[in-house]
């Protein structure tokens, strides 16, 4: 059966490697996306991304020359995760990392394993590569053999050659020919031993990081292309606004315009130079006359709001009976206010629609979704859209990268043949991206005689934490145009991922238990993913609860967690190390204006597990926290990056720390209010914890467990913990210096 081949496929080609397209499996939806189009399971029993797209041409690529390209559909959005798929795949072909082609989230290239997103990374991605270059490195063996009439397990693979026990050698190119690497992969793996890795497990330098730090082009931001053309849009002030007058004609006379697009409520000007599209947007933006809009519930009132309004509830673990009287009990209900992403470069994109076809250069965590919603809006099939990933200076979840695609391929579409770059100013990045949503939790916790939990009660609500594109009504830009798009219904994500009910179940073991989830399918806000989604107020939630049970039952806190943990041996561990490693002790925090705290989490009861102990003062004068010390212990799984690892783990305690402590949307009648730093205040330089020690429980052999996000619930947990005894006080509402 002979398949149409796309240009940007063809000339890739010609550069002598073969990628097969995975579409050969039909599309459908996967669970966690709601529908956007990632391939279904076609081998349960592979590893990795491969049970959806098996044929191993897909992953690994070896030139008749030797050249070795290897693509993921994951992509690099600041964490590592490049460096760390090219370890992988490099220790089981036994190649130095500077010698493979790497090749990451384009659609006409690249597996479509959807989002990068959730920590699925290494656990998705990794394993696939991990297994699909085992295999690859078994053909290569099994082909110099018979080339030399020697056993395989007698060939080694060393630095891009096969060699035989004589010492003779050729490369991998002659080692594979008359072999075909389009076959589905195999059930079973022989994968190199940890302890022979050469590479996993090593402190690699990130291949990403000299273009950043040196001043190249780094970022989709940096990009220019021949020809290319600025634009600028400009946003209504506030949701639901209608366009009622403006002056295009004034604005299409000024120096440099190509043109002003004018399309229901959607605006937007294209210039010569990036300049004169900026002046072009202010002028636009004077004469532009909006009327309505949605009134917005205040910071006070949102939480309450968000208890009264429609929500499908479901109950997603309910184990033992009712709550027994005479019981020591705690209640409590537990807030969090909306949080921008706060990207620190505004989102950029560039299209350029060129002999019908569409190119998208975008930061999107998304590409074949992406691609799926914008052939959707451009009324153009989608192997007639191809979005190529570039990265952004910034992300951490749904940010303005999807959104400013959409302006990008609408306005290519208005002047085709050029490339039109789309950057978004500082306020519409903070105004219109999807910001994460407000949360409320309420919990009924009880001791029973022996100082054991003998019930809980947890109760969530709150709006969508995954309202990615995957049709087009989930793009700002559709949602503005005269003919607008309708976003496709809000979906709750379901266990064991979870979406606001993220981390909502606690690992302890309880014997009397029932959490809740009140999802809300509509909300004052236009909302989506924020990195750990609601794990963020839920581990919180649990672990304040754990330290107030603690002081009931009058057992050291990190004492009472591990007693509760007796079937989670790793989860022991972790909290072990972080508490040696910290010197815990209670009296440690005796002195005035100082308090100690612990938090643990396994992200996703799933995926890593991360235990923090902190040590903070409280300067009430000037009504400011000084993380003094935080000591981590982290356990995930395989490592194949020990200073990436590291690198997300700080992140992920630095961020939040800002968002426990500073961060929340302001918002009222009037719209959002937060459209720059003054507005939206974050953790400064001087409110860096002045020492960060983290350990790494390596497993070598276990599988990859996702970091990136496992730190942000633990670390806001010890930080909530810590303020409670720092200020005499404990506070249940994020964030945590909030003045109202």
């Amino acid at each position: 059966m002979s398949r149409p081949v796309h240009a940007g496929r063809r000339a890739f080609l010609e550069g002598g490697a073969l990628v097969v397209a995975f579409s050969l499996l039909p599309s459908l939806a996967r669970a966690e996306f709601n529908g956007m189009g990632v391939p279904p399971v076609a081998n349960p029993k592979l590893a990795g991304s491969l049970q959806r797209t098996p044929m191993l041409d897909s992953w690994i690529c070896i030139a008749a020359d030797g050249r070795v390209t290897v693509c993921s559909g994951k992509v690099e959005l600041g964490t590592g995760v490049r460096t760390a798929l090219m370890q992988v795949a490099c220790e089981q072909l036994a190649l130095p990392l500077p010698a493979i082609r790497f090749i990451a989230g384009d659609t006409d290239l690249t597996p479509n394993e959807g989002f990068t997103a959730g920590s699925h990374t290494m656990a998705d991605s990794g394993t696939a590569l991990l297994h699909a270059s085992a295999q690859v490195a078994t053909l290569l063996r099994g082909g110099a053999a018979r080339r030399w009439g020697v056993a395989p397990h007698q060939v080694r693979l060393r630095d891009g050659r096969a060699v035989a026990p004589d010492g003779r050698s050729m490369h991998y190119g002659e080692a594979i020919a008359g072999i075909t690497l389009r076959r589905a992969a195999s059930e079973v793996s022989d994968l190199k031993p940890p302890a022979a890795y050469a590479v996993i497990g090593k402190a690699v330098r990130r291949v990403d990081i000299p273009a950043k730090v040196t001043g190249g082009q780094a970022y989709v931001q940096d990009l220019r292309l021949p020809g290319m053309l600025h634009a600028r849009v400009v946003r209504p002030p506030r949701p639901g606004a209608q366009l009622a007058a403006v002056d295009v004609e004034a604005v299409r006379r000024m120096k440099g315009v190509h043109a002003v697009v004018r399309n229901g409520n959607y605006l937007a000007v294209i210039a010569v130079e990036e300049w004169h599209a900026i002046q072009a947007m202010y002028a636009l933006t004077a004469t532009a006359k909006w009327e309505g809009g949605a009134a917005l519930p205040g910071r006070r009132a949102i939480h309450d709001y968000l208890q009264r309004i429609p929500s499908q509830d479901e109950t997603i673990l309910q184990r033992g009976g009712p709550l027994r009287p005479g019981l020591r009990t705690i209640r409590n209900r537990y807030t969090k206010q909306y949080v921008l992403h706060g990207s620190i470069g505004p989102s950029c994109a560039v299209a350029h629609l060129d002999a019908g076809r569409m190119t998208v250069w975008t930061h999107t965590q998304g590409v074949f979704p992406l691609r799926q919603a914008l052939a959707e809006m451009l009324a153009m099939k989608p192997d007639a859209v191809r979005c190529i990933h570039t990265e952004g200076s910034g992300c951490y979840g749904q940010n303005g990268a999807d959104d400013v695609a959409a302006d990008a391929a609408l306005l290519a579409r208005e002047v085709p043949g050029r490339p039109i770059r789309v950057q978004l100013m500082r306020d519409q990045e903070h105004l219109w991206e999807p910001f994460a949503p407000a949360m409320v939790s309420t919990v009924v916790a009880a001791l029973g005689p022996e100082n054991r939990i003998d019930y809980w009660q947890y109760e969530v609500w709150s709006g969508s934490h995954n309202e990615r594109p995957g049709n087009a009504g989930k793009l700002l830009p559709a949602q503005l145009l005269a003919r607008p798009f309708v976003p496709s219904p809000s979906l709750p994500m379901p266990q064991p991922e979870g979406g606001g009910d993220r981390n909502a179940l606690p690992l302890y073991a309880v014997p009397n238990i029932r959490v809740v989830n009140h999802f809300l399918p509509v909300t004052p806000l236009r909302t989506s993913a924020m990195r750990s989604l609601g794990a963020h107020l839920n581990i919180v939630a649990i672990e304040g609860t754990m330290d107030q049970l603690a002081a009931l039952a009058r057992i050291d806190p990190v004492e009472f967690r591990l007693g509760h943990l007796a079937a989670v041996p790793r989860a022991q561990a972790v909290i072990r190390s972080a508490a040696q490693r910290f010197g815990w002790s209670r009296q440690r925090a005796a002195r005035p204006g100082h308090g100690i705290g612990f938090g643990f989490g396994q992200y996703k009861n799933t995926m890593a597990y991360v235990a923090i102990a902190i040590e903070i003062f409280f300067d009430q004068d000037k009504h400011e926290v000084h993380v003094l010390r935080v000591s981590a212990a982290a356990d995930c799984g395989q490592v194949v990056n020990p200073d990436g690892a590291r690198n997300q783990l700080e992140g992920g305690i630095i961020q939040s720390t800002s968002w426990t402590l500073l961060e929340a949307l302001h918002h009222g009648e009037d719209g959002v209010k937060s459209f720059d730093w003054a507005t939206y205040p974050i953790l400064r330089f001087s409110g860096m914890p002045r020492t960060l020690d983290i350990a790494l429980l390596d497993q070598p052999g276990q599988p990859f467990l996702g970091v990136a996000e496992a730190a942000q619930g633990p670390m806001a947990a010890a930080l909530a913990n810590a303020f409670a005894q720092a200020a005499g006080k404990r506070v249940f509402g994020l964030p945590l210096l909030a003045a109202g």
